[in-house]
């Protein structure tokens, strides 16, 4: 048995397939975000789920992509606590941004590939090996366009007082904006970016609102600014896009894109599937177990 995940700080979509590359079963869990989350809350979140469990000593390879696996000592973490669970499994580590390029490009195809969900990043994919520009500092610093960072943006408009007054009443019986537990949240649990990027939805449900559209128009350019245009072929190459805020907020991204003479490629809201039909294909051309 196989298994296939992908992960960001909000969630992990599992498939499990057979040597033949025929679909055993799909799940999904919390996400496992080694950067945010401890060993033993890694553990719990894995565990708790039936499928995994009882399939556990089955899995013989376990190729995982996931947020927060860009360095050693959180790849480190998450890989221990798979040895720990999978007993008998070959585990291979990578960062969500192969799963991202794996999902999004044609084979030898030069492209930057970009994530826009919990968190953001960039990376060019010259066909065969990724380079990014830019080592991500996480939420606090970084993570542009992302949910976390749209989210930030609106609780900051709304304590600032620059909603627009209906948006604040509907956002204020949406959300719980006490401010002991925004701070609670941010400060004292886990994963205060997947806290964050829950407040996203509200500003993709009502984008259409010429306040959000500046905040929208804002984060876009920050992030073309800053990941997109440290590539110097950036205006030759297809830009593909991965994650839910990037799917939600296409039309706007496309037009982003336009004003500064880029070429918009595909978008992937849900790479779990184009991911897993990349390792069909390895194991249909028997380098599987090279890879």
């Amino acid at each position: 048995m196989i298994l296939v995940v992908d992960s960001g700080s909000t969630k992990t979509d599992w498939i499990s397939i057979d040597s033949d590359g025929k679909v055993l079963f799909s799940t999904q869990t919390l996400g496992l975000n080694p950067q945010v989350l401890s060993s033993s809350i890694l553990k719990e979140r894995i565990i708790n789920n039936f499928d995994l469990y009882q399939n556990r000593k089955q899995v013989s390879y376990l190729y995982f992509y996931g947020a927060g696996c860009g360095v050693e000592s959180p790849q480190i973490r998450i890989k221990n606590v798979f040895k720990e669970i999978f007993i008998n499994s070959k585990i291979i580590i990578k960062e969500d941004t192969y799963a991202a390029v794996y999902a999004a490009s044609q084979p030898n195809e030069k492209s930057i590939v970009c994530i826009l969900g919990t968190g953001s990043n960039c990376t060019y994919y010259d066909g065969k090996d990724i380079e990014q520009r830019v080592d991500s500092l996480g939420y606090v610093l970084m993570d542009e366009a992302s949910g976390n960072f749209f989210g930030k943006q609106l609780i900051r408009s709304y304590y600032f007082n620059s909603m627009p007054q209906k948006l604040a009443l509907e956002f204020e019986n949406e959300y719980d904006l006490n401010p002991d537990t925004i701070k609670e949240n941010i400060y004292r649990r886990e994963n205060p970016n997947a806290y964050l990027a829950t407040f996203s939805k509200f500003l993709i449900k009502n984008k259409d609102d010429h306040a959000f559209q500046i905040i929208i128009k804002d984060g876009l350019e920050r992030f073309i600014n800053h990941q997109i245009l440290q590539f110097d072929n950036a205006k030759k190459v297809p830009i593909h896009f991965i994650g839910s805020v990037a799917f939600f907020l296409k039309y706007e991204i496309k037009r982003a894109l336009k004003l500064n003479g880029l070429n918009m490629g595909r978008i992937v809201q849900r790479p779990i599937d184009e991911l897993v039909k990349f390792h069909i294909r390895l194991l249909e051309r028997d380098s599987f177990r090279k890879y």
